[in-house]
């Protein structure tokens, strides 16, 4: 089994690219991204193999089911750079395009985090875990609060309605869980525990906890049906 502690070659070829965002270079260091793509993959398996430790429910994966392509889809962004700065793996049952709540690793020379939950969740997922979450709102909060959650990840990440969504109550008392547009909580990486040996033991401790509010958040989704 490779050495799963990352490559520093994976990040030597993203700042690389970060300051040479064009075809022409990508295309004469191809071999870089395919040796760094490789070894990010290495990487990938153990994720896989820690995350199934902790949430068996997530099922047989391979990298290939949870990473995402380099290539940026330009055609409704203003900005054209043509390919992402960064290697993202995203672990849950069903793999990366899954409606479930799971456990990502991203891995950026500017920005390089932990994260999980439920990021920009459709329409029917993120109606459904807002009923999930005003039914049952302190045992919500309960997940927030816990202590050892707190330890890696501070809140709920992202945009929230400027009032209650539709349907709801303005005036109730949890009504502030309710109004994200995600679910998702996220723990920022230094560039000191990336290169350090007990980087696969914050990861594991990171998604350990999140674990729960992962299961409050499937629990909505998979209710669904």
């Amino acid at each position: 089994m490779a050495d799963p502690i990352l490559n520093p070659e994976i990040m030597s070829f993203l700042s690389s690219l970060e300051k040479n965002n064009n075809r022409e270079w990508f295309e004469a260091n191809k071999s870089r991204y395919t040796k760094a793509k490789a070894s990010f993959d290495s990487f990938v398996e153990e994720l896989i193999r820690m995350a199934k430790s902790i949430d068996p429910g997530i099922g047989y994966l391979e990298p290939k089911n949870c990473t995402f392509r380099i290539y940026r889809d330009v055609r409704f962004s203003k900005e054209k750079s043509p390919f992402k700065t960064n290697f993202g793996a995203y672990i849950s049952k069903g793999g990366k395009n899954s409606e479930y709540a799971g456990y990502y690793f991203h891995l950026e020379p500017s920005e390089s985090f932990i994260a999980g939950g439920k990021y920009m969740p459709q329409g029917p997922e993120l109606k459904a875990i807002r009923e999930a979450i005003f039914d049952e709102p302190s045992k919500f909060r309960e997940i927030l609060d816990k202590p050892s959650f707190k330890k890696h990840f501070s809140g709920i990440m992202g945009e929230k309605l400027k009032t209650a969504p539709q349907g709801y109550p303005k005036d109730h008392p949890d009504i502030d869980l309710v109004n994200y547009k995600g679910y998702a909580v996220f723990q920022p990486l230094s560039q000191q525990m990336l290169k350090s040996p007990d980087l696969l033991n914050e990861i594991r401790s990171a998604w350990t906890e999140l674990k729960t509010l992962n299961d409050f958040l499937n629990r909505a989704v998979g209710a669904r049906e």
